[in-house]
């Protein structure tokens, strides 16, 4: 499988993937050739190479004539795409893009999704920087796109609104649930078009899997900034077998060695029902041979800090650690097998080679077993037999 890894320690911004795209060898001549087939009236592609920093970078430049450019919304937009010649596949990626944008500026300006209204010139930019950009990675071959997190910059810019702060509010609603990085540098690093474009197209915000490198390309921005080199780089390479999902967890842990144990066993389930994938308690030896408990959760990021006050109000701990981690997971889902005890549910894991492998949910056995007065373990393996006879065809 080909895959992208967008390297984006200097942010991103539409030009700037379509600069790194053509460096990593994507057709320029088919690039140029795009505002021809968007109908685009008064607007050039530009390709060329510049320095920035140490990099010798790829630059490409959109040159939009204003006085051309109609005033366009987006149906303007979706009838753009609509009439242009296209892959249907780049098209809907296209318009999955530019929904994105739409929404986060209706939800910015408090206006609907048709009363939504794209900047003359920036609407025929972002036309080219974003079908430009999907059609770049089609023509490499990628199948999935992986990115670091995104660094983000503060301070101000200037808009058509007047002065807005960075990131523009645009670019901050499109990045919930992105993992970010504000560094101390007063310059815009992630534009709106960039956002919109990477949210769509990036599968996951974490390192990838091991793979074979074959090609780099430098894009540069159109800032020249004293403080870092002004660059986005991409590379291009083949996983040798299909990647296993990757996701990001909290871990939240504490010792404890002073509290009721029926306390903390009264807390795991409680942590569970808010959220947590798991909660564990480990018996410890701490200091001095005092006898305690290790409390470790896991859990999605976006739950820690109401665990993390949980734990706190309800234990005697005077402290929390937080760390940030990624785990490879297994793609999972429930299915419910009928037995002669009634309907019980299982949850399979999809194994790497594709096989499937089923453990009974434990609540929905117990539920089964006391309405039929059977053991649990009959009904668990009524269950397991069950699902193996529809697999194989059975009822």
């Amino acid at each position: 499988m080909r895959i992208a890894y967008f390297d984006c320690f200097s942010g991103v911004s539409g030009d700037m993937c379509l600069g790194a795209l053509i460096g990593a060898g994507a057709p320029a001549e088919r690039l140029e050739d795009l505002p021809r087939r968007l109908k685009l009236n008064g607007v050039r592609v530009a390709i060329g190479t510049t320095q920035r920093g140490p990099f010798a970078a790829t630059r490409v430049e959109v040159a939009v004539e204003d006085a051309q450019q109609p005033h366009r919304h987006l149906k303007h937009i979706v009838a753009i795409l609509d009439d242009a010649d296209l892959d249907p596949a780049v098209r809907a990626r296209a318009l999955e893009v530019f929904m994105r944008l739409a929404q986060a500026e209706a939800e910015v300006h408090g206006q609907t999704l048709e009363r939504v209204h794209f900047h003359e010139v920036g609407a025929a930019d972002a036309l080219v920087d974003i079908v430009g950009t999907i059609e770049c990675l089609a023509a490499l071959g990628v199948e999935r796109v992986y990115s670091t997190t995104l660094r983000l910059g503060r301070g101000a810019v200037d808009s058509e609104h007047g002065r807005i702060p960075v990131p523009a509010p645009a670019t901050a609603l499109l990045l919930r649930g992105v993992p970010v990085e504000i560094p101390a540098l007063d310059h815009e690093l992630v534009t709106p078009t960039g956002a919109a474009l990477l949210v769509t197209l990036v599968e996951s915000w974490v390192a990838p899997p091991p793979f074979r490198l074959d090609r780099i390309g430098t894009g540069a921005g159109g800032r020249d900034l004293k403080e870092q080199a002004n660059v986005l780089r991409v590379m291009i390479g083949e996983v040798e077998a299909a990647p296993l999902a990757r996701g990001r967890v909290t871990v939240l842990e504490t010792a404890i060695d002073d509290e009721n144990p029926q306390t903390l066993a009264l807390l795991v389930p409680r942590l569970l029902a808010l959220g947590a994938h798991d909660a564990m308690l480990v018996p410890a030896v701490m200091k001095k041979g005092r006898l305690g408990t290790w409390l470790v959760v896991i859990t999605p990021p976006e739950h820690a800090e109401a665990m993390a006050r949980l734990v706190l109000a309800e234990t005697s701990t005077l402290g929390v650690r937080i760390r940030q981690e990624e785990r490879i997971e297994l793609e999972r889902r429930a299915v419910e097998v009928a037995t002669r005890f009634g309907p019980v549910v299982l949850k399979l894991a999809i194994l790497p080679g594709g096989s499937e492998r089923a453990m009974p949910e434990f609540e929905s056995v117990r539920a089964a077993a006391e309405r039929s007065a059977r053991s649990w373990r009959e009904v668990a393996d009524a269950a397991l037999a069950a699902w193996g006879s529809g697999r194989d065809g059975g009822t």
